[in-house]
């Protein structure tokens, strides 16, 4: 599932790069398709700038020439995945018509489908699996039309598009696609996972840099998804105020040997583990169902204390997922040799790649 607020609509591409713009680092994927195999030709993990409110169109700009150069220049057109400050995600029901006529009718009509005034947005929507499934089934052409159906939007403000595709086009690049990166954990999940994507009610997390995100599918179907204010950023400061060190100190002391400080990161972790707890909670209560496995990724997910503690916490078996499961690797040596280490961060970057094949 794309969603994408810029797409080229060319033709099918054999090979991808996609990005991932996040908080404190940008993860960039150079994915190749032949057939039903995917192969990782290369990705980088690059310190991102620092942005304040909104993009600098320059700054940015230099940075992508970064993260070209880092990917060996592979291409102009690039596929990017905006966070959860700069778009919005939701899921929605409207009467069956055609997409631009979707999109129009969520430009006007924010306040009704998404709950809170949206002005200078651009949208793009998809029907959901489960609707799509509707519509090839039994029923009249008005009967589909007078009902209801289930619509992914995604949404961004026109002028981060606007910085954005400025950004592009200074740094000699194309932004062939841009999209919402809360789908892209979803796509990875379902390309690295297929069988438990399409038969199970499973949790995915991501652990970002300033935020959480929890997702829930029930057979392939998004059944809930929900972004919590807490991340490692938070767990890496309030640790370094704790034992009075640097930032940066206790970073490294996170990652690498959490066991020593178990008292003073505990409790920061068990408000992010009732969030995700709730969310849960939730699902579980509206649906009678149950989630069987909460699978986790991002950079905090290679703590594995994090995981033990956010596992207590949610009472449900946790696990750290790989989204390159899938893929053959073709990557230099030096990446090769590390790739086991930063995978769980290429979640979003390579969910957004995905949906650009």
């Amino acid at each position: 599932m794309g969603v994408p607020f810029i797409s080229s609509h060319a033709k099918r591409r054999d090979q991808v790069v996609a990005l991932d713009l996040g908080g404190r680092t940008t993860k960039a994927v150079h994915v190749q398709r032949r057939g039903d195999q995917f192969s990782l030709l290369n990705y980088s993990v690059l310190d991102s700038p620092i942005f304040e409110k909104s993009f600098s169109p320059d700054v940015l700009a230099e940075h992508l020439k970064n993260v070209s150069r880092a990917l060996g220049n592979r291409g102009r057109q690039v596929t990017l995945a905006l966070g959860v400050n700069e778009t919005i995600f939701r899921q929605v029901e409207a009467p069956l018509m055609p997409i631009p006529d979707l999109r129009l009718m969520l430009k006007f009509n924010t306040k009704t489908y998404l709950q809170q005034e949206l002005p200078d947005h651009v949208f793009d929507c998809q029907f959901a699996a489960s609707s799509l499934s509707a519509r090839t089934g039994d029923g009249s052409k008005a009967n589909l039309a007078s009902q209801k159906h289930k619509i992914l939007v995604g949404g961004v403000k026109k002028q981060t598009l606007d910085d954005v595709q400025a950004a592009f086009r200074t740094a000699g690049l194309i932004a062939d696609h841009v999209v919402p990166g809360l789908v892209g954990p979803v796509n990875a999940f379902e390309m690295a996972e297929p069988e438990t994507f399409a038969k199970d009610v499973t949790a995915l997390v991501e652990l970002g840099f300033k935020h959480s995100t929890i997702t829930i599918l029930d057979c392939g179907e998004i059944m809930l998804n929900r972004v919590v204010a807490i991340g490692g950023d938070r767990l890496t400061q309030g640790l370094a105020e704790a034992l009075n060190i640097s930032y940066q100190e206790a970073e490294n002391i996170k990652l690498g040997m959490p066991g020593e400080v178990l008292a003073n990161l505990e409790p920061l972790i068990h408000p992010l583990g009732r969030e995700l707890r709730a969310s849960l909670d939730y699902f579980e209560k509206n649906h009678d169902k149950t989630v069987g496995k909460v699978f986790l990724s991002g950079g905090s997910a290679r703590c594995d204390l994090i995981v033990q503690s956010l596992q207590a916490e949610m009472m449900v078996p946790c696990q750290v997922w790989s989204p390159t499961k899938c893929l053959q690797m073709t990557l230099p040596p030096d990446k090769l040799s590390e790739i086991e280490q930063v995978a769980s961060q290429l979640t979003v970057a390579l969910g957004a790649a995905a949906a650009s094949f």
